[in-house]
This record gives structure tokens, C-alpha cells and sequence, in this order.
């Protein structure tokens, strides 16, 4: 590389990368708390939550690279723009396009991380994340034996604790009641317990301690009553239902899957809905290779002008373009439109006018795409300024 190949590529690493840590960080702040009051709310282990947020960085990931891409390449470019750099390096003989080499370095790395994400990891780690969700709700993770509250175990039994200490190992103020398939209960309380592991994986030992229990049948005249010092009471841990395999949604399919999946002998319902998400994704793949010519079109400020309207407006084309494809895939899944025209018309247009801005600013001299937007809002903020009631108390008091 030349030093202004190295040059770009470290006016593009910084931002491009403090964007996509910042994304994944907002993104994971959001999800966060609900997932913490979701576990909680389950009687989970509060360590699943690190596993369910791992299995969602790879959707944010897909979300993420795209803006960061446009990001750090429009921030790179209007950064040598403002500093006259640019007006240095064009004069010099430098096109915008030698200059978008290394953007398209960045772009063509990032496009294959990015489809190999998108096509492969989030779809395997978007079923592990709704496996974990079943789980919890069916308490397979072990639900925790809450202090103060009944807590179910199976069918047939009921248990309450009073106290916990040492991480749960010493439990204290024990209430249990069994139920038997033979129609006999028990109800036992006992000042302390523990839970003690067996050789059989299904079965767990309450060791209780200086208790009473109490053992009823149809047939008693009266209960039976036990004081004991030390009581063993075998638990048969319940059962859970498995969870379905991979596949059960489009989102949990690879790439390859979806393709074929398109042209397999199912029903038609099927076929449109794999259809629209195997182009969805490609659509979204494809498009980040537009991203540098439109950072360049909205990097580059008209002359004397240090608006940042371009960056503003590039984060709403980025995502209002993600949005129509979200909408198109639907359309397309419903079968009202072929999801090849669905997706890839405005896949055109979103190209159409990207590379209409971007020849207008390389190739139109004194070009600006967004000119008329920059004169329109710098003649809107002057006139909000000039009637501020601060600003005219001011001009009346001089």
C-alpha cells in the first residue's frame, strides 16, 4: 500500500470500528434488562443471560458492519475535505476514485464477514438463543427454589424455603408436600437441608434436618408421624419436553438451506417465504458495496460549509432502505409480489440514486447532491437563531 493508501485506511479503522462497538453496546444495553427480568422472572441461572446475549451479537453484528462501514468512509472523507486535503490530493491528479480503493478494501472484507454472519452464524445462533428461551420457560436450565415462595417441582411436588446461605448449599425453614402415584402424600418441615447429587442424573437426595414428617394414605385411620434428626427424601426430577430441531423458523436457516428450500417440492407458502428471505439477505450483502460511493456523495460538504448534514442523512437512507427490504420481504413472503422483484427493484433504485450522487459530486464540477438540502436548513437554523426570545431579550437590552 502507498502512505495515502495506509493514510485512508486509518482515517477509516477508527470510526469505522468505535461505530461498531458503540452499536453493539447500545444495542445490548436495550435487550439487557429485558433479559435479565425475563430470566429472573423464569428462576433461571442469572449466567444464561450472558449466553442468550452472545447469541444475539450476531444479528447485531449483521445490523452493525453496514453502518459502520458508511460511517467511518463518510467521516474519513469529510475529515480530508474540511482540512482542504482533499483540494490537495485532487489537485495533485488523485481521482475519487483511486482515492475509493481503500474503501473498497474495507468494503469487500467487511461484505464477506458480513454474509458469512448473516448466512451462516446467525441463524444457527438465532436457534440456540430461542432454545435457551424454551428452556427457561420449561425450566430444563433448573429453575431456582426461590426464598419465600412455593416452588413446583413436577406435578407432585411443592416446596418452600425460608432461608438461604452459603450460595444455596444451606437451606433453612423447610416446607415440602409430595404427592405419591399411589394416592399417598407427605408433608414435611425441618429447620435445615441440602440437595445432594445421586448416580442417577434423574433423581436428586433433600437431606433434612431435625424435622417432622408427616406420611397420609386412604386406607390410615390416622397420619403417621415422624420426628427425625436425618431424613433422606429421594426427588425424581421432572421431565422436559425437547426442543424442536433447527429450521422450524426461516430466520434459523443458512444460506444454502433457503436456496433450496426455494425450488424444493413443498408447498407454495414455503417456497415465496424462503425465497424472500434467501434475497433479503443478499440484498442487504449487496448493498454495502454502494456504501463508499454514497459516504463520498455525503462526506463532502459544499465549500466553506461545515454542515453535518451528510452524516445525519446517511444514517436515514441506510436504515430507511434496511426498513423497505424488511417490507418487500414480507410482501414477498405473503406472495403478493415475486420476492426477486420485490426485493431487487429497490435494490435498483436505492443504486440508481447513489450513483447519481456520487457523479455529481466526482464528475460535475462544483457538484453538490445535496446542496439545495445544505442552503435549505442553513437558511431555517439562521432564522430559528435570529427569533430565539434569549437572543432578541439581548438585542433589545444593548
Amino acid at each position: 500500500m502507498k502512505s495515502i493508501d495506509r493514510y485512508m485506511a486509518r482515517l477509516i479503522a477508527l470510526p469505522l470500528f468505535s461505530t461498531l462497538f458503540i452499536a453493539a453496546m447500545l444495542l445490548i444495553l436495550d435487550r439487557i434488562r429485558r433479559l435479565f427480568d425475563f430470566v429472573a422472572t423464569q428462576g433461571g441461572p442469572v449466567s444464561v443471560v450472558w449466553k442468550m446475549l452472545a447469541n444475539l451479537l450476531p444479528e447485531y453484528l449483521g445490523l452493525g458492519i453496514p453502518i459502520g462501514l458508511m460511517l467511518g468512509v463518510l467521516l474519513a472523507f469529510r475529515r480530508i475535505a474540511t482540512s482542504s486535503e482533499l483540494d490537495v490530493m485532487r489537485g495533485v491528479g488523485m481521482s475519487y476514485a483511486r482515492l475509493l480503493r481503500v474503501p473498497y478494501m474495507y468494503a469487500i472484507v467487511l461484505a464477506a464477514a458480513n454474509i458469512a454472519i448473516v448466512g451462516y452464524v446467525q441463524p444457527i445462533a438465532r436457534y440456540n438463543y430461542e432454545k435457551l428461551r424454551f428452556e427457561l420457560r420449561t425450566g430444563a436450565l433448573g429453575a431456582s427454589v426461590k426464598v419465600g415462595e412455593f416452588t413446583h417441582l413436577g406435578d407432585r411436588m411443592t416446596m418452600r424455603i425460608e432461608g438461604s446461605r452459603d450460595k444455596g448449599r444451606k437451606l433453612s425453614g423447610i416446607f415440602v408436600h409430595a404427592q405419591t402415584p399411589k394416592g399417598d402424600w407427605v408433608g414435611v418441615t425441618a429447620e435445615g437441608g441440602q440437595f445432594l447429587a445421586t448416580d442417577d442424573p434423574n433423581v436428586i437426595i433433600f437431606r433434612l434436618t431435625n424435622g417432622t414428617l408427616i406420611h397420609n394414605r386412604a386406607n390410615f385411620p390416622t397420619p403417621r408421624t415422624l420426628s427425625f434428626s436425618s431424613h433422606d427424601l429421594p426427588i425424581d426430577l421432572p421431565k422436559f419436553e425437547s426442543f424442536r430441531t433447527r429450521g422450524g423458523k426461516n430466520l434459523e436457516y443458512t444460506l444454502p438451506q433457503l436456496a433450496k428450500l426455494g425450488h424444493a417440492n413443498v408447498s407454495e407458502a414455503q417456497r415465496d417465504s424462503s425465497r424472500a428471505e434467501f434475497h433479503f439477505r443478499l440484498a442487504e450483502v449487496v448493498s454495502m458495496f454502494l456504501l463508499p460511493l454514497l459516504a463520498v456523495a455525503l462526506g463532502v460538504p459544499p465549500k466553506r460549509s461545515s454542515s453535518a448534514l451528510g452524516v445525519f442523512l446517511s444514517i436515514v437512507m441506510v436504515v430507511t432502505y434496511h426498513k423497505v427490504n424488511q417490507y418487500a420481504a414480507s410482501v414477498g413472503e405473503r406472495g403478493a409480489i415475486d420476492p426477486l422483484i420485490a426485493l431487487w427493484v429497490p435494490f435498483l433504485m436505492f443504486a440508481g440514486l447513489i450513483v447519481w450522487m456520487y457523479y455529481t459530486v466526482a464528475h460535475v464540477p462544483g457538484g453538490q447532491p445535496i446542496g439545495a438540502l445544505e442552503r435549505f436548513f442553513s437558511k431555517t437554523w439562521k432564522l430559528i437563531v435570529r427569533y430565539l426570545p434569549g437572543r432578541n431579550r439581548r438585542g433589545a437590552a444593548a
